[in-house]
């Protein structure tokens, strides 16, 4: 593994800041499960739930923003708009070649589920550099990294002692960054997570990442066990374009 410039050190802690930040909350404990929505097409789906038409709790404003091609969704479901808590669940599609008559639509499935966190402070449709919220929206999965060597990923992987937290960070952060998922807010498909390059400013914040979960709010990104990230990296695929649709239920049902 190559050592790190020292002022590379600098930059890393910088842009590390923008997800695990320098003072995690008060462990609240585990994430606990969202409440029941009046509308079954509007709530998550029972286990093992198969054949339906739209990944559940979601919306039409941001379900029409999930790419046709798109064969994969995380869906980060977060218990409220100002809540740390969240869960996290991942819905698959045949490939629309597979599906009678040619019609892509209906056949999601749940294929697991996991509980998890979020942004410490909930959740924002305009997401600034140090507000401790995760954004809300669609976006795409293109790459990976994390400290551990990689554990059989299908994206992209950089491993790095770079992903490092700053040792002044507490230490139940030590681990958050082991494995991490770029989420591609506010910043460029196909570099590593550890790419600074912001394109819409810094103040637009980034370091929005899925990594381990350290039982409690994050400073915007989304956390989960490491069984849930390892499951993730093995099984995210590039060639099935998978997004992950994020944000707080009342939101996300709009």
């Amino acid at each position: 593994m190559a050592a790190v410039a020292p002022a590379t050190v600098v930059a890393l802690t910088l842009l590390l800041t923008g997800c695990g930040g320098d003072s995690p909350p008060k462990d609240d404990g585990a994430a606990s499960s969202p409440s029941s929505s009046p509308s079954a097409s509007r709530s998550p789906a029972p286990a093992g739930h198969t054949g339906l038409k739209r990944i559940p709790g979601v919306g039409d404003r941001l379900q029409e923003k999930i790419p046709d091609r798109s064969r994969q969704v995380v869906a980060v479901y977060g218990k409220g708009e100002d809540s740390g808590e969240a869960k996290i669940e991942l819905y698959t599609r045949k490939d629309p070649e597979k599906v009678s008559g040619g019609d892509a639509s209906g056949r999601w499935s749940r294929d697991k589920q996991w509980s998890g966190h979020n942004g410490k402070r909930g959740w924002t449709t305009d997401h600034r550099e140090g507000d401790k919220r995760s954004p809300v929206g669609v976006f795409t999965l293109t790459d990976a990294g994390g400290v551990l060597p990689d554990p059989g990923a299908r994206l992209p992987y950089t491993h790095s002692s770079a992903f490092t937290p700053p040792s002044y960070w507490p230490e139940k952060t030590r681990h958050d960054f082991d494995l991490v998922i770029a989420i591609d807010y506010n910043r460029v498909e196909g570099t590593s997570p550890l790419d600074p390059t912001r394109p819409e400013g810094r103040t637009k914040g980034g370091s929005i990442w899925l990594h381990m979960d350290h039982g409690s709010g994050t400073s915007g990104c989304v956390s989960l066990s490491r069984s849930g990230m390892e499951y993730l990296l093995r099984t995210l695929d590039p060639a099935a374009h998978p997004v992950v649709v994020m944000g707080d239920r009342a939101t996300l049902g709009k």
